[in-house]
């Protein structure tokens, strides 16, 4: 195996049992046994466990927000209408069965404080959906289109919560009620 493929390797382990399992419970040796490598391996490539959880969390959101980002553009060609099936995507998303909730919100509450490179990388998973929501509203036509993207990405938020904590049941359905009716509204549907 190269060393970039076992890098790869040791971030996707990683990422797996960091979102099932959390951070904090994720022990370094947990990781290293489960992936199949030294940890020699993961200090060639990572000062620390906190660099593999940034470049977990990173891999994450490439992934999410490129997911994201294909499946409301398969579900609807319409500007206004990606931004409904955007809750469409999050509704598929939450029934997975390995469905552990937001990996970035998990990770902001064990790293609380604003200034930790974790809760950074988490924060700005949240600003690049809010720009892409905000490019749909725009491109719908929506007045103030960074208020109504706001609007969505906490009602997006929301449901995700929600259905961790209760089960996907209808907490995604209520968003996307609630979302209609703003979309709508911004772009003159009502």
């Amino acid at each position: 195996m190269a060393a970039v493929s076992r890098r790869d390797h040791l971030v996707e382990t990683a990422l797996s049992l960091f979102y099932r399992e959390g951070f904090h419970a994720t022990g370094i040796d947990r990781i290293l046994s489960e992936a199949g490598v030294a940890k020699m391996t993961l200090y060639n490539h990572f000062r620390s466990k906190e660099d593999l959880i940034v470049a977990t969390l990173q891999l994450r959101d490439e992934q999410f927000r490129t997911w994201l980002m294909e499946t409301g553009e398969k579900k609807a060609k319409k500007p206004h209408k990606r931004l409904l099936a955007l809750f469409d995507a999050i509704e598929e998303h939450v029934s997975r069965r390995d469905f552990s909730g937001c990996m970035f919100v998990n990770a902001a509450a064990e790293y609380a404080p604003r200034k930790d490179p974790i809760h950074k990388v988490a924060a700005n998973h949240k600003k690049l959906l809010l720009d892409y929501i905000t490019g749909l509203a725009k491109e719908a036509g929506a007045k103030k289109s960074p208020d109504l993207a706001r609007q969505l990405l906490v009602l997006i938020d929301g449901a995700l919560v929600s259905a961790q904590v209760s089960g996907p049941g209808e907490s995604v359905k209520a968003a996307r009620q609630v979302a209609r009716g703003l979309i709508d509204r911004a772009v003159g549907k009502s």
